[in-house]
């Protein structure tokens, strides 16, 4: 094993740094002010971006907006290793941000450079070198880190690392949410120009962070359904405001429409940020820049492909997701689920080859019914979602907007007639003949079998809607506007589900489908009340106070599985959060359980009028069903 070390030498002056702002997404470096004057330090945060300015020769042009040549471009390294058919699709993925910087006010501002027999000191691990590294490995991922001075935030070195094997990845999505509409993303082998411009487009994102950008979920939001089946605006446009996101392929588009640009591009906030980021003003602290740098903000601050949707963990704004597309989940996934339908027949012949195992099929299969579960995930965020917005004084915005009562009652019915309706379409499948779902794990391959699959995937969905923290925000509406046509309520949304689980098959035999979701949506509403009620029991009073006695982290992992040990969860500045909220506290005493409780003692009697109903395993069903009710309310 070898190890490489590398001390810098900083400049003696370091670059001037740029405040950060909540409403663009860079990575950041915490800065404390001090003076005698103060009655609390002034905190702030510098940007990480590299330091680009113009030649002293060229400040008065660059000033009257010419385009100038940096002092010192970004130069980015191509790593010899990497296998020569890339090459190519990587050094466009570099150079697509030129268009960024030109809307800074720079030209050849970046420049992607091979490895030549002249270039004699370049060492990989030198860090002058910032490169693009290959590693020839089975982990499938790629990212961007970068060395910063903490003085200024000024990125000294970046590298991109891509390991071989995202290119499974890859081959995996383009295969699953464009085989519907492009006939060359079908095989176990892709076409050269369609992985290449997978490649180029990985490359581009990461580049992105090695820039100083964070991720925008929210690019995504600003494209509307329509446009992503429009092959001009796609072709011009991509499929999100910014290649930031992680807007992955178009699976919006349908077989008629003909699009053939099916990824992001370098969008309209790429370069809104570059531009806020790194173009160059004459001033000598800091401070004297904020007016201006809030004035370029506030100019856009009303157009979505402007919007910074910050990464969040918290589910709370559907604006914000990974793996989505559009403004409307519901009209998406619909979009998607007619695609999946569209692949799902094909499993087999698109996946066989001769001499081998069904693996390729099972991969594929398991692909499908996680891109159905995103699908349903995407929309159950709307369901006691709020848009979360920055406001600044004269922007005549909420910082917190419910998701109106209708999308919300419309995302549930979504919910109600794709996955509480168990998809037979789906788990019914013939390509489950040849191949259960499958997938990798440290012990071998892992294969799932179609009802038992099912019934957990649907069980979670179950338990993640009536979820007291989703819930918590939906009496918060309540609080704030009263009871009406605004306002969805806990109470609504249950009715609604029992109406469509309970109610409508009335008194017939049930199948085996139906009786798994009456199981799994009484479970779910049982185990969650059960858990809100922990700090009752000694066991559960111990955890808690653990978990906020300030020795734990207080954290919304007791929530899903009390039995765990607790442990941090991640930085915020890991994963770009700025600012969480809190709706865990107390929750025993808020309005959850009472509803929840409710609606069981509901469909307690439901049950009970449905003993003679339907033949033996819907009498068995039902008779389990009451004892399980039962005994959560204490009646036995």
């Amino acid at each position: 094993m070898e190890i490489t070390s590398n001390l810098v030498l900083l400049a003696r002056e370091p670059m001037r740094p740029r405040f950060s702002d909540d409403r663009v997404g860079y990575f950041e470096i915490g800065h404390l002010y001090f003076n005698d004057e103060q009655q609390k330090a002034e905190e702030r945060a510098f940007i990480n971006r590299w330091r680009l300015e113009p030649k002293p020769e060229d400040v008065e042009r660059y000033k009257k907006g010419e385009l100038v040549e940096p002092q010192k471009p970004i130069e980015l390294w191509i790593d010899p290793a990497t296998p020569p058919v890339w090459v190519p699709y990587i050094k466009k993925g570099i150079v697509e941000w030129q268009e960024a910087f030109e809307a800074a006010g720079f030209k050849n501002a970046i420049v992607a450079r091979e490895v030549t027999p002249d270039d004699r000191e370049f060492d990989i691990d030198d860090v002058r070198y910032s490169v693009v590294t290959y590693a020839a490995s089975e982990m499938a991922n790629a990212m961007g880190p970068s060395v910063i001075d903490p003085r200024s935030g000024e990125i000294i070195e970046a590298d991109i690392i891509w390991w071989h094997n995202v290119m499974s990845i890859l081959h995996a999505w383009i295969r699953l949410q464009t085989g519907a509409v492009d006939p060359a993303a079908r095989g176990n082998t892709l076409p050269t120009e369609v992985m290449g411009n997978a490649v180029r487009f990985v490359s581009s994102h990461e580049l992105g962070h090695s820039l100083g950008l964070k991720h925008n979920f929210g690019a995504s939001y600003s494209v509307p359904v329509d446009s992503l089946r429009s092959k001009s605006y796609t072709a011009t446009n991509g499929t999100a405001s910014s290649i930031m996101d992680y807007a992955r392929f178009n699976y919006v588009a349908q077989p008629e429409d003909g699009i053939t640009q099916l990824t992001p591009k370098i969008g309209t906030y790429d370069k809104h940020a570059i531009n806020w980021g790194y173009r160059w003003l004459d001033v000598q602290d800091p401070h004297e820049e904020l007016p201006t740098l809030n004035a370029w903000l506030r100019e856009h601050e009303n157009d979505p492909e402007y919007w910074y949707g910050e990464q969040s963990r918290e589910g709370i704004d559907p604006r914000s997701q990974s793996e989505d597309l559009s403004n409307d989940a519901v009209l998406a996934s619909t979009y998607g689920l007619k695609n999946l339908r569209r692949i799902i027949p094909h499993v087999t012949d698109w996946t066989s080859e001769e001499g081998k195992l069904q693996y390729e099929g099972g991969r594929l299969l398991m692909a499908i019914v996680f891109q159905w579960l995103a699908y349903a995930d995407h929309v159950k965020t709307n369901v006691g979602g709020f848009y979360l917005n920055n406001v600044v004084a004269g922007h005549d915005i909420d910082r917190y907007v419910p998701v109106p009562a209708d999308y919300q009652r419309k995302s549930v019915k979504y919910l109600i007639d794709e996955v509480f309706t168990t998809p037979e379409w789906l788990f019914g499948a013939k390509a489950w003949d040849k191949a259960y779902a499958q997938r990798s794990s440290p012990v071998g391959q892992m294969e799932y079998a179609p009802y038992n699959f099912a019934r957990e995937l649907q069980y979670k969905t179950y338990y993640e809607l009536l979820a007291d923290q989703r819930l918590v925000r939906m009496y918060e509406v309540e609080a704030r506007q009263g009871r009406g046509a605004k306002t969805y309520t806990p109470e609504q949304m249950m009715d609604d589900i029992t109406r469509a689980v309970f109610i409508r098959p009335g008194g017939r035999s049930l199948s085996i489908w139906e009786r798994m979701s009456q199981k799994n949506y009484v479970d779910a509403l049982i185990v969650s009340s059960n858990l809100t009620m922990v700090k009752t029991t000694k066991l559960g009073s111990t955890l808690r106070d653990h978990a906020h006695d300030g020795r734990g982290c207080a954290c919304s992992l007791m929530q899903d599985a009390p039995e765990l040990s607790l442990e941090p969860l991640p930085r915020p500045e890991e994963i770009g959060l700025r600012t969480a909220r809190n709706y865990d506290m107390m929750q025993r005493v808020s309005e959850t359980t009472s509803a929840k409780r409710a609606e069981m003692r509901r469909l307690l009697t439901v049950v009970q009028g449905r003993f003679q109903s339907g033949d033996q395993a819907t009498r068995n069903h039902y008779r389990d069903l009451e004892l399980r009710l039962k005994e959560a309310l204490r009646m036995l």
